[in-house]
């Protein structure tokens, strides 16, 4: 946990007896825990309404170890031994946690815990930002960081919708977008240009999933309603610019990431989703984990074994 703001070479693993689960509650053995840039941005300086010390990790996969009384998973009935994931917890960064009920579904058999346990944070989104910008069969929409862990899921989501994606990338990662079914580009200098010649036509929207000034300014180029452009990382350029930003800590984002939840379990369980994972790390090496992901580029996720 995060005794205090601070990088992940200051947090401190503790030991604490986990709490027998109440009502709506069950206990969790976790086999992996999803690793995100937002686990370390969010107690990384002091920030409103958050009191240390910060229990740390936002996904889980792993078994069902205990259970309240009268109580059902978000995917209805349960019962111990059964496997999990779950999203939107506080503390699963753990051996064992305790937590909420309802944010726990039936882990899609197709998923190794490791692609389980980042499932949902990057699939959340992206089904966010296709979403709020009214992505529809058809279209050709542009997206900023296509080869990261939010654009990988974006690829394939838009690809069971008939929607063509063009894609940014590095030359070495072009592949990853192609294979998904997108069309990829190379960023840098000219990058409007050369999405007009892949695009033959109008953009219809944009997706910005790596926050940089090329990523804004190309989208405002390119794309004339600034109601079909969304980004998760540029938020002063979204206040700006009247594009729209979108955040887990928001309300609404928050409302329609829970509600999709189990339509992305779905996509996984059927084969149409998938999570590639780069890196597994001991549970132990979490502040390793952390600063592998903020190198960039770590071509694909990375997740914590207890």
């Amino acid at each position: 946990m995060a005794t205090a703001p601070g990088e992940p070479d200051e947090w401190q693993f503790v030991e604490y007896e986990v709490p027998d689960p109440r009502e709506g509650e069950i206990t969790v053995r976790v086999r992996a825990a999803g690793v995100n840039p937002a686990d370390a941005k969010h107690v990384a300086s002091p920030r409103s309404g958050a009191e240390f010390p910060v229990p740390i990790g936002y996904e889980i996969s792993g078994e069902i170890v205990a259970m309240g009384p009268d109580t059902r998973i978000g995917s209805g009935e349960a019962r111990v031994g059964d496997e999990v994931v779950a999203f939107r917890v506080r503390g699963g960064y753990a051996e064992t946690v305790t937590i909420p009920a309802e944010k726990a579904f039936s882990k899609p058999t197709t998923l190794s815990h490791a692609e389980a346990a980042n499932l949902l944070l990057a699939g959340t989104t992206a089904a966010e930002m296709l979403g709020v910008t009214g992505v529809a069969p058809g279209e050709t929409i542009l997206l900023h960081g296509a080869s990261g862990a939010v654009g990988v899921s974006v690829l394939q989501q838009a690809a069971l919708r008939g929607v063509r994606m063009i894609g940014t990338a590095s030359a070495a990662r072009a592949g990853v977008v192609r294979e998904l079914g997108g069309v990829p580009v190379e960023y840098g200098p000219g990058l409007a240009d050369r999405v007009r010649g892949l695009a033959g036509g109008a953009v219809a929207a944009a997706l910005d999933a790596v926050g940089t000034d090329e990523a804004v300014d190309v989208s405002l180029q390119l794309v004339r309603d600034r109601t079909r452009i969304v980004t998760i990382a540029a938020f002063g350029r979204a206040e700006s610019e009247g594009i729209i930003a979108i955040a887990g800590s928001m309300p609404e984002s928050a409302r329609f990431r829970d509600e999709v939840r189990p339509d992305l379990i779905a996509l996984a369980q059927s084969g149409d989703l998938v999570v590639p994972v780069a890196k597994t790390f001991p549970l132990a090496e979490a502040p390793a984990a952390l600063t592998f992901l903020a190198g960039g580029h770590p071509g694909g996720k990375l997740a914590l074994i207890p």
